[in-house]
């Protein structure tokens, strides 16, 4: 973060200073909310939580070299004491922001928000210095902590924004006032909590709706392969991109396919010129990722060539998303256990089914959280899809919804006995460690909130005995 006094902060906040002996103290480390994280100069924000309460760790915060503590009561420490501490973070994410005039890019989407952040941070990387959210930590408290770890030297702030409800965007890019605007697509993911398709497009349109005008430098990228995407056009007085396969995509594909190991190559297609692209990442899925990242960079100054180059060379920032490592007995496992939605899992079995011409394909699949009325659908619908992909056994893993997935695999009436439900990832591990093959290519995904990930690690871990650890 930028250096600020505690005086500063306790004004940008509203905040009042509690046991601070000198208020020209300054800020100059990061802001975290976990004690373990301080270093010397930091802010710990406490947060109050249902198992743990950041409070009761201020002193241990001070003790390893914060400056201070942004807290809701006194805590005999030096703290700045503030009615709501993620406001008091949001309001110095604004100021920080605002002071610095970094330009920001604000993504997202149902699914495909954190690949597509990560390939444009790397994208960006190759320009000038970028900041850009780690993993999914895009919410209210996750979105001003990225923002607070920008600098003088920062660029660009390349920022993803989640949404379960109305206005959640909207909040959102208040705290972060983006200049470029991407949508990515409107899917079902928090289906159950929004209602429907048309709910979640009026949430994510929420995102192109705060942009600056066209004349003010705004620019929302907006993908025309999504109607609903597309149609957010007319709710915005930015300047217009668009990306995707269609013929008037500004920035498009053309000649999609895959190389025989499952990665997408193409070639890319923008205002100013073409180039060829060969992705290390996995699916089809990726191009759409890639061409969204694509326009971002262009807008921003890239050449074709250079965008091209650097789409081939990036890799996966976050972990357990398309992860793909080879044991040494020639198993592959594919760990893409930290989220799933039926955007998401579709596109997930069709990288495995490319991934394993020729081989024996495993598809260990969990819940797909938050689905509402349409969970039942929707989980028998992904065992179905399955098995038309010829994915040569299904393990669904827990309870209702899991075997959901395995009758619709089941009622497609092709596999019989070779989709199966489990009980827990221990059981999952059980079976794959009996029945597996050298060769064969194993994916593993589900809603966060399975911990599916304990698959994956316990299949790559060299023992070959032991349980799954907890998470």
């Amino acid at each position: 973060m930028i250096a600020l006094s505690l005086a500063e902060v306790a004004g940008i906040t509203g905040g009042q200073t509690h046991d601070i002996p000198d208020s020209t103290l300054q800020v100059t480390g990061p802001v975290v909310i976990d004690s373990r994280e301080v270093k010397p100069g930091s802010l710990f924000a406490a947060f109050a939580g249902e198992r743990v309460d950041g409070h009761d760790y201020a002193a241990t915060a001070v003790a390893s070299g914060a400056a201070a503590v942004l807290a809701t009561r006194p805590v005999g420490v030096p703290a700045i004491v503030v009615d709501d501490v993620t406001e008091a973070l949001g309001a110095l994410a604004r100021a920080v922001v605002e002071k610095l005039g970094t330009k920001v890019v604000a993504l997202t989407g149902s699914a495909g928000k954190t690949s597509t952040k990560d390939l444009i941070a790397q994208l960006l990387e190759h320009k000038a210095p970028t900041v850009w959210t780690p993993g999914s930590l895009n919410n209210e408290i996750g979105l001003p902590l990225t923002a607070l770890r920008a600098t003088e030297e920062t660029e660009h702030l390349v920022l993803e924004m989640g949404a379960r409800g109305i206005g959640h965007i909207r909040y959102l890019t208040e705290l972060t006032p983006p200049h470029i605007g991407l949508v990515l697509n409107v899917g079902t993911a928090h289906i159950g909590e929004f209602g429907g398709r048309e709910q979640i497009a009026q949430a994510k349109g929420e995102m192109v709706e705060a942009l600056p005008a066209a004349e003010a430098g705004g620019v929302a990228v907006l993908n025309a392969d999504d109607q609903l995407v597309r149609a957010m056009a007319s709710r915005t007085k930015a300047r217009v991109v668009l990306f995707g396969e269609a013929a008037d995509a500004d920035v498009r594909a053309e000649n999609v396919r895959l190389t025989e190991n499952g990665q997408p190559a193409f070639s890319l297609r923008t205002p100013t010129g073409c180039s060829d692209v060969t992705m290390r990442l996995y699916g089809e899925h990726h191009v759409s990722n890639a061409l969204a990242a694509a326009a971002v960079a262009h807008e921003l100054g890239m050449s074709v060539d250079e965008i091209a180059t650097a789409l081939s060379e990036a890799g996966t920032l976050s972990r357990w998303r398309m992860e793909v490592t080879e044991r040494p007995d020639g198993v592959t496992v594919v760990n893409d256990a930290y989220n799933a939605n039926p955007e998401s899992m579709r596109a997930a079995l069709r990288a495995l089914a490319a991934m394993g011409q020729g081989r024996r394909t495993w598809a260990v699949l969990g819940q797909m959280a938050e689905l509402g009325d349409d969970s039942l659908a929707e989980h028998d619908a992904v065992g179905r899809l399955a098995v038309r992909l010829n994915v040569s056994k299904l393990v669904a893993v827990g309870g209702r919804e899991a075997a959901w997935l395995q009758l619709g695999a089941y009622n497609e009436g092709s596999w019989g006995e070779e989709s199966v439900h489990v009980s827990d990832a221990q059981a999952a591990v059980d079976l794959l460690r009996s029945e597996l093959r050298p060769g064969d290519v194993v994916l593993v995904k589900a809603s966060r909130s399975v911990g599916l990930e304990r698959v994956a690690q316990a299949l790559l871990d060299h023992r070959t005995e032991g349980e799954v650890t907890g998470r």
